[in-house]
């Protein structure tokens, strides 16, 4: 791989941060960029000392000016758990817009390469199982999750026509349910939900009877994923996650055990438009990138619980 100066918007998130340190073990410069609206400096704070890795706390629905060249700008900059864009729906809603619109006029002027992170919501709560990229989704676009799924749709229908009428070179992924430390605590997803309720003794809380399923990829071979998609010229969306399917419930008792805890599981209302079924056709990553996952669940859940070890504190 050529080095290169990476921009990396969203680059203190969950994702981002892992993204940029890879980037940088491979030896490139990268410029991360975040709002830290929902994210925290604590998660690049171990890459700083690196003389490769600059910070610039900028939201991108604001003019960005990056003064150095770029090879590459990803865009992972958005609320992405359910709590955080129910709490800043028109925000969420702006950055899939407003901010991949100026990323990719950005990259558009740099003559950089663009990669979107784009997300398995767009399917919605689908009709087809296992969802492939062709399948166009099932999506509510008045419901409570809509803020989230169609910024998304619409980000990747920009970062299409930006591909098509400019000429910019583009990648999408979509990400499927990903897993592993810097997961922020109360984020509203299933895996840091279950794991901090369990470290703390807490009951379980499923959402529904528990029988809706989810296919979990650790951080790691999504990393790999996308830096393998980054390198390629294929311009059409790649699914990015873990075939292997689990109920809800059969993830909540794992990590009940793993822990060691006493907690009990509960169950509450289902939230509307949740999707009963999530299931990656990595078939296109396969064969494009030859790319799938590695890491066990039972490996990835260990060192992520590890890492919520070191950071749930009792109440």
């Amino acid at each position: 791989m050529k080095k290169s100066t990476y921009l990396v918007a969203g680059g203190a998130g969950f994702v981002g941060s892992h993204l940029c340190g890879a980037l940088l073990k491979k030896g490139h410069r990268v410029v991360c960029m975040d709002s830290f609206i929902t994210s925290t400096p604590d998660n690049i704070e171990h890459l700083r000392k690196n003389k490769n890795f600059y910070f610039i706390k900028h939201n991108i629905i604001d003019t960005i000016r990056v003064n150095e060249p770029l090879g590459y700008i990803l865009n992972f900059a958005s609320p992405a758990s359910p709590i955080d864009y129910a709490r800043h729906g028109i925000h969420t809603m702006k950055v899939g817009s407003i901010g991949t619109l100026n990323l990719l006029g950005l990259a558009r002027s740099k003559k950089a390469k663009f990669l979107l992170a784009s997300t398995s919501e767009v399917y919605g709560d689908p009709e087809v199982h296992p969802q492939r990229e062709d399948y166009w989704g099932h999506v509510n676009s008045i419901g409570p999750r809509a803020v989230y799924d169609e910024a998304k749709r619409f980000a990747e229908a920009l970062t299409v026509v930006y591909n098509k009428t400019h000429g910019v070179d583009t990648k999408i992924i979509r990400i499927f349910n990903t897993y592993g430390p810097r997961m922020r605590l109360e984020d509203g997803r299933a895996i840091p939900a279950f794991i901090s309720q369990a470290l703390l003794g807490e009951d379980v809380t499923i959402f529904g009877d528990g029988s809706q399923t989810r296919s979990f990829c650790y951080v790691d071979d999504l990393v790999n994923g996308i830096l393998k998609l980054s390198e390629t010229d294929f311009h059409e969306p790649v699914n990015l996650g873990n075939p292997n399917e689990m109920t809800l419930k059969q993830l909540a008792k794992y990590i009940i055990k793993l822990t060691k805890s006493k907690s009990k599981i509960v169950y509450r209302p289902l939230p509307k438009d949740d999707p009963r079924k999530r299931k990656p056709d990595i078939g296109r990553a396969k064969k494009v990138l030859g790319w799938k996952p590695k890491v066990p669940l039972e490996q990835g859940l260990k060192k992520t619980i590890d890492w919520f070890r070191l950071v749930v504190k009792p109440k």
